[in-house]
């Protein structure tokens, strides 16, 4: 194995003396050398909690952990590995562990001693170890969906209008000045509170000096002033004279009275100084080259104050008009490579102004006491509800640590006992948990034995709807942190892509992304890549461009992809990553058509699905009968299957009369159909059963009970259907708890909040992801459609702010929302486009991580329009859509598709295609109600129904359940016994049991057979394996073998049930859950990978119960017999 190019900067990361910062780009090893700067404090300290590594997400937090561990178990072997980066991490562990045995740590049997968590796991610490100081008391539950309370809050705060007190002069004033629109108010003061931790600190004290009138518009005069003196100095020295020149000429001829700010430049002598007196001036330099887009001008005429010849008194005249007309068409066409200027001239118009009106002022002052009391107003119902947001947590654990001048006893004592700090992700981070980092480290001085070691890749930086603040990073590049300096070092080697990606995306990247950093507004400047890898044959990367908006096509080439990549290589691994979840809609559909399963985890949402459509026309018929629209759904769903014609028959004429009212007329339901009379002549006696039970039944019983006699199980497509069905029954069970009859509109809403499952049958090699969940991971082939496709714009806000750095220091810029009916002031469209700013560069980080996916082969599909009015032009694409970003070297693929370019017509495929997806089958008018087999296996068939049939409802799909319940109570058995204490005659005699267990169960004679084969070997596997034999011995303390448990959670009692739990010799709780299901295929690591995900809160709820009982570390694990596959990784509350 070759050395890296960069293998200095890797060696020097690991100095333990020393903190650094690493900028560590898409497949670099971030992961790895963490790892390794771990293990090597790891033999420099007296224990091992003076190391904290603190992660953004739990799955990093494992990851870690589990590499450490591994490291050490490798080190164990005095047998180096052969790998080079491999041979020196063993040999740092071995290290490592001598220091463990020296101060007996026991490292491998005590995993819980390593600090390895996420930062809002280190806040809950500090909140638990503070619960005065950080104000929050006993730990409140922490809340992943705050928005109910933060609406509850705003409800508070405009309370305060009808009070009489303080505050209700506020209230009136933003009410009035959103036209009295109450609602709006209310949504806009709670999406405000759900960023609070950017604005809050801001205003906390509306008497400190920073909010006087006086400052916050010098703050808007620096930003004047700072743009203007940038575009002074970037005016190319060689066009200055002219540009002069032609500026007063033109000041001469234009007529003042249309273009004042071209007039005011009649006097100039030289360019405007860069200060606010010039600002007309600039503007009317604008003016004057610029197009209203911002684009230098191609020709100009007598609106320019460049008048045509002809237009001369006198020849003299008319020839000074065309000489200074063409010196400025030469001037345009010199200018045209001027980038940096024009970038510069273009933002003139949109500065600000920098004083605010007296309404304007009074709005923000107002604005100011709302917030305040709207955050009052949370902190009441966080204490009422027992829940908090993690914005609260983040800002209870900075107040749990104090000042930094005036420390907390527990600031102090972690200072004593955090020696390393290692960050993750840095360039993720908030401006809470920055200022939460600094106050741990407040008190370390150069020197004194602590270090800091932060990595992340500001290229990567996507998570800004997180509050994220890459300008962080770069700050602290710069600056160090607090008083911790920081030696940067900037990694280059990627191990992951071949060298034809990273040509590419060295290639492309240095032309989209900016020049340089800059903290202010986002830029992030582009740091190429050296590939490890050499360049595979074959072209590495593919642009699939098109000028036509056609996403079905685009789709279809996708699935072409797809198909022709499993072909070269089955085991391939692929991912369709896409910027919105609805990118996907066309996508998947061709994918469901061309058989090709795929996994897509909270990608599709729930309330998309057919079945949950039709469970919900369901629901809303039973709650309220006179929903017309609800019982015409019902009807029209498939598993009625009345015809548009009859539903029009049925509820045209009488337009008043609930549709159940109207199908009891006789001789209006005579006028259906025949199909249309037999169908109801079945469903109708259902439908009046359910509704004669509503007070008799809870809504879940109601609800399954109906869809199910009305054959709602036979109308799915796949098992994963029925999944969804169960998951939406649940959601039932929870909203109705109590015997209450939830809204309608609150039951969707909660529907639409949740996602579909993952198909269960697919391998996993082909996934669809969007590109923030793809962060992190890597495939073989990566598709990225709809490049083209721009997103929904951001929300209104009430309150725009910025901090702006400045020489003096950081300065605030505050500027209220504008009012309704009126335009848009200056002030916030000059910060709003600041922000927008910060979200092109982060547009451009969001396809830099999408392409970076990539192993092998990545492919590009975007769609541009042509203009026809512009002469047959490619239209720029929309400004925030991801094409954008990538067209200073996309354009060129485009234009060359002009010369033979002609509005296509959808084909016949196409058109099929549009036919066959409006349709959905119907059960047969005459269908009834299946007989059972002649044992009572009550289940539906996993087989999958192919495009256009219809799926047999056939009670087959229990098989599997059952099975999997025999094995648990055969397993239950020999846990309670010890396997070590049955003799093979007794193995023998267990395995026996399975076939009567299974007949019992309700299995089939016809099916019985190949069931308890299955069962025998799941048993004889586990018998078998190491691992089974470990899980299911009897040496271990406090067995418990489906052991039932209740714990209290969200405000409910939960029931579990845990296969095995048992404590091992080194005192660890495990919890276990055996999986008896198979895996066809290869990608069995990856199948593993995906199971534990899927399980992960399963078994977490678990541990968090037993915890409840029990203090020592709990270790969870899932068992495969079948497949001897096994999976474990620490609980962290």
């Amino acid at each position: 194995m070759s050395t890296p190019a960069d293998f200095r900067q890797r060696q020097r990361a690991l100095d333990p003396e020393t903190s650094f910062i690493v900028q560590a780009p898409a497949g670099s090893g971030k992961t790895g050398l963490l790892t390794q700067r771990f293990i090597v404090l790891l033999a420099g300290v007296d224990a091992p909690e003076e190391i904290v590594a603190i992660t953004f997400t739990r799955k990093a937090a494992a990851e870690m952990r589990q590499r450490i561990l591994q490291a050490l178990q490798r080190a164990e072997d005095e047998t180096p590995p052969a790998d080079d980066y491999e041979r020196q991490t063993w040999a740092l562990a071995r290290q490592a562990l001598a220091q463990d045995s020296l101060k007996g740590w026991q490292l491998l049997q005590n995993p819980s001693r390593l600090r390895i968590q996420t930062i809002d796991s280190l806040c809950a610490s500090l909140v638990q170890q503070m619960p005065v100081l950080s104000r929050l008391g006993v730990m409140p539950a922490i809340t992943e969906d705050a928005e109910a309370l933060y609406l509850e809050a705003a409800a508070g705060a405009l309370g305060e209008l009808e009070s009489g007190g303080e505050f209700s002069d506020a209230i009136a004033h933003l009410a009035a000045h959103l036209d009295n629109q109450l609602p709006r108010l209310q949504q806009l003061l709670a999406s405000m509170l759900a960023r609070r931790d950017q604005w809050l600190r801001h205003i906390a004290r509306p008497e400190h000096p920073s909010l006087a009138r006086q400052s916050l518009e010098m703050a808007f005069e620096h930003l004047v002033a700072d743009s203007l003196h940038a575009l002074a100095q970037a005016v190319p020295q060689e066009y200055r004279n002219e540009i002069v020149q032609l500026a007063r000429f033109a000041a001469a001829q234009v007529d003042a009275g249309q273009n004042a700010d071209i007039a005011s430049l009649q006097d100039l002598t030289a360019l405007p100084e860069g200060n606010v007196d010039n600002r007309q001036l600039w503007t009317g330099l604008a003016e004057l080259l610029l197009t209203t887009d911002g684009r230098w001008r191609a020709r100009v005429d007598k609106r320019q104050g460049f008048p045509a010849a002809t237009a001369g008194a006198n020849p003299a005249e008319k020839e000074r008009f065309k000489t200074m007309k063409q010196r400025m068409q030469e001037l345009l066409a010199a200018l045209q490579a001027e980038e940096r200027f024009r970038l510069q001239l273009s933002q003139v118009r949109h500065l600000p102004a920098h004083k605010y009106s007296d309404n304007e002022w009074a709005t923000l002052q107002a604005l100011i006491q709302a917030l305040s009391v709207a955050s009052a107003y949370l902190q009441i119902v966080f204490a009422e509800s027992g829940q908090i947001d993690f914005a609260a947590l983040a800002q209870a654990a900075i107040t749990a640590l104090g000042e930094e001048d005036n420390p907390t006893d527990l600031a102090l004592a972690l200072d004593y006992r955090i020696r390393h700090l290692l960050v993750d992700e840095f360039q993720d981070t908030a401006f809470n948990q920055y200022e939460l980092l600094r106050r741990l480290t407040a008190g370390w001085q150069p020197g004194d034995g602590h270090s800091l070691f932060v990595v992340g890749d500001p290229m990567q930086s996507i998570y800004r709807f997180r509050e994220a603040e890459v300008g962080l990073f770069i700050d602290a590049c710069e600056h160090g942190l607090a008083n911790v300096p920081l030696e940067f070092l900037r990694l280059s080697v990627n191990f992951r892509s071949q060298q034809g990606i990273v040509d590419w995306i060295n290639d492309c990247f240095l032309k989209v992304m900016p020049a340089q950093d800059d903290a202010a507004s986002g830029a992030v400047a582009y740091s190429p890549s050296i590939a490890f890898h050499p360049q595979l044959d074959g072209q590495a990367v593919h642009f699939h461009a098109t000028l036509e908006k056609d996403f079905e096509a685009e789709a279809r080439e996708v699935v072409n992809i797809v198909r022709q990549s499993k072909k070269e290589d089955p085991q391939t691994g692929i991912a369709i990553i896409v910027r919105g979840r609805a990118h996907l809609v066309d996508i998947i559909l061709q994918l469901q058509q061309a058989g090709l399963r795929y996994q897509a985890v909270e990608i599709e949402r729930l309330s998309h699905r057919p079945v949950i459509q039709d469970l919900l026309a369901i629901t809303r018929a039973l709650l309220q009968p006179a929903d017309r629209i609800a019982w015409l759904a019902v009807l029209r769903a498939p598993f009625c299957g009345l015809t548009l014609a009859d539903l029009h028959t049925l509820a045209a004429a009488d337009r008043q009369s609930s549709i159940i009212d109207l199908l009891h007329q006789k001789e209006l339901t005579g006028c259906l159909s025949e199909d249309g009379r037999q169908r109801l002549a079945r469903v109708l006696p259902l439908l009046e059963t359910a509704l004669a039970q509503q007070l008799r039944q809870s809504l879940r019983l109601q609800v399954e009970g109906l869809w199910l006699a009305l054959g709602g199980p036979a109308c799915v497509a796949s098992v994963t259907d029925l999944e969804d069905a169960e998951v939406y029954f649940q959601l039932l069970e929870k909203v109705a708890s109590g015997g209450m009859r939830p809204d309608a509109g609150e039951l969707k809403k909660q529907v639409e909040a949740l996602f579909a499952l993952p198909d269960v049958e697919a391998d996993g090699s082909l996934q669809l992801i969007t590109i923030h969940k793809a962060k992190g991971l890597e495939f073989d082939t990566v598709i990225l459609p709809g490049l083209g496709r721009a997103p929904k714009s951001d929300e209104s806000r009430l309150l725009h702010w910025l901090e702006y750095p400045h020489e003096s220091g950081s300065e605030l810029l505050l500027a209220p929302i504008s009012a309704h009916g009126e335009d848009k002031n200056s002030m916030v469209a000059s910060l709003q486009l600041l922000e927008k700013n910060k979200a092109r560069y982060e547009d451009t980080r969001l396809l830099y991580v999408a392409a970076t996916r990539a192993r092998k082969r990545l492919h590009l599909f975007a769609h541009a329009t042509v203009s026809e009015s512009r002469g047959e032009q490619v239209v720029r694409p929309a400004g925030n859509s991801l094409l954008a970003s990538l067209w200073p070297v996309a354009e060129s693929c485009f234009t060359e598709q002009l010369a033979g370019f002609s509005p296509s017509q959808q084909d016949e495929a196409a058109s099929a295609l549009l036919t066959d997806r409006a349709a959905r089958q119907r059960l047969a008018g005459n269908w009834s109600m299946p007989s059972l087999p002649e044992a009572v296996a009550t289940g539906v068939s996993q087989k999958v129904r192919r495009a256009g049939e219809l799926l047999e409802f056939d009670w087959a799909g229990e098989t599997a359940r059952h099975i999997g319940t025999v094995v648990h109570r055969l397993l239950q058995h020999v846990g309670e016994q010890g396997l070590e204490n049955l003799d093979a005659q007794a193995r023998e005699r267990l395995l026996h049991r399975a076939g009567p267990m299974l007949l019992k169960s309700g299995i089939s004679q016809s099916r019985l057979e190949a069931a308890s084969l299955k069962a025998r070997q799941a048993l004889t596997a586990a018998f078998a394996d190491t691992r089974g034999q470990w899980i299911l011995s009897g040496q271990h303390r406090e067995v418990g073998n489906e052991m039932a448990i209740t714990a209290w959670r969200d405000g409910e009692a939960v029931h579990m049930v845990i296969d095995r739990t048992f404590v091992d010799e080194k005192g660890n709780r495990w919890i276990i859950d055996y999986k008896t299901g198979s895996h066809s295929g290869g990608g069995l690591e990856a199948f593993l990978d995906r199971e534990v995900e899927r399980y992960r809160t399963q078994l977490e709820n678990y541990a968090r119960a037993i915890g409840l009982t029990e203090n020592r570390p709990i270790r969870l694990g899932l068992y495969f017999p079948l497949l001897a596959g096994w999976r474990e990784w620490p609980y962290e509350p």
